[in-house]
C-alpha cells in the first residue's frame, strides 16, 4: 500500500527541490540545463503554494528565490527574563505574540544580530550572554514555510532603553512562562520557549538539533 504523504513531508520536499533548482541555476552554464532546473523551480513552488493557498505565480512574486548555492536561511530569537518573567512582541502582520527576533543580515554576528531585534522590536537595549540552542524548523511543528530555517536562540541581559513599540510590534509585554499568550506559531512553538528558558535558569547544555 503507497504511503500518503502529509503536508510537512509535501513542504520538506518542495524546500529540497527549491534548493537544487536553485543551486543548478547559479553553477549550470547550457541552456537545456538552465531550462529543467527553471522547470524545477516551477513544480517546487506549485508543491509550497499548495499549503498557502496561493497560485505559483502569486508565490513567487512574494518569494523571490535566492540565487546561488542554497542553505538554510538563519533566524534569532532573543530569551529576556525579568524577575522571571519572559519578554514577548505582538507581531504586527497576524496579531499573535513571539519571542523578539528576525532574520540575520549579512554581514552579521548572529550575537549582533539578535540584540538589534531587541532593540527594533521593543526598545531594550540587551547583550547576548549564552546560547541557548540552534533548532531546525522543520522538525518542530511549526506550520509548513517556503525557506528551511534554522533558528538560533540566545538568553539575553537587558542593560537600558525603555519599552516602546515599532511598525514591527503591536505590543511589549512580560508574560508568566505558564501563562504564555497566543503564540505566533510560524516563528516559535512552545517547545522551542520551555526548552529554551529551562536551559537559561540551569546548567543544561544549549539544545542542537
Amino acid at each position: 500500500m503507497s504511503k500518503v504523504l502529509t503536508s510537512e513531508e509535501i513542504n520538506k520536499l518542495a524546500q529540497q527541490v527549491q534548493a537544487i533548482a536553485q543551486t543548478g541555476l547559479q553553477y549550470s552554464t547550457g541552456v537545456f540545463d538552465k531550462e529543467r532546473y527553471e522547470a524545477l523551480r516551477k513544480i517546487a513552488f506549485e508543491l509550497l503554494s499548495s499549503n498557502f493557498d496561493l497560485s505559483a505565480e502569486q508565490f513567487s512574486s512574494l518569494h523571490i528565490p535566492d540565487e546561488g548555492y542554497a542553505t538554510p536561511k538563519t533566524d534569532v530569537r532573543a530569551i529576556v527574563l525579568r524577575e522571571g518573567k519572559l519578554l514577548m512582541v505582538r507581531e504586527s502582520d497576524d496579531g499573535l505574540w513571539s519571542l523578539p527576533g528576525g532574520w540575520v543580515d549579512v554581514g552579521d554576528a548572529p550575537s549582533a544580530a539578535v540584540c538589534r531585534e531587541v532593540l527594533e522590536e521593543t526598545g531594550l537595549q540587551v547583550k547576548a550572554t549564552k546560547l541557548l540552542g540552534i533548532w531546525d524548523r522543520n522538525q518542530h511543528n511549526h506550520p509548513p514555510y517556503p525557506w528551511h530555517v534554522y533558528k538560533v536562540i540566545f538568553l539575553c541581559e537587558e542593560y537600558g532603553g525603555e519599552i516602546t513599540t515599532s511598525y514591527e510590534s503591536l505590543d511589549v509585554k512580560f508574560f508568566d512562562i505558564n501563562k504564555l499568550p497566543e503564540l505566533s506559531l510560524t516563528r516559535i512553538v512552545p517547545e522551542l520557549i520551555l526548552t529554551s528558558v529551562d536551559i537559561a535558569t540551569s546548567d543544561k547544555p544549549a539544545w542542537f538539533d
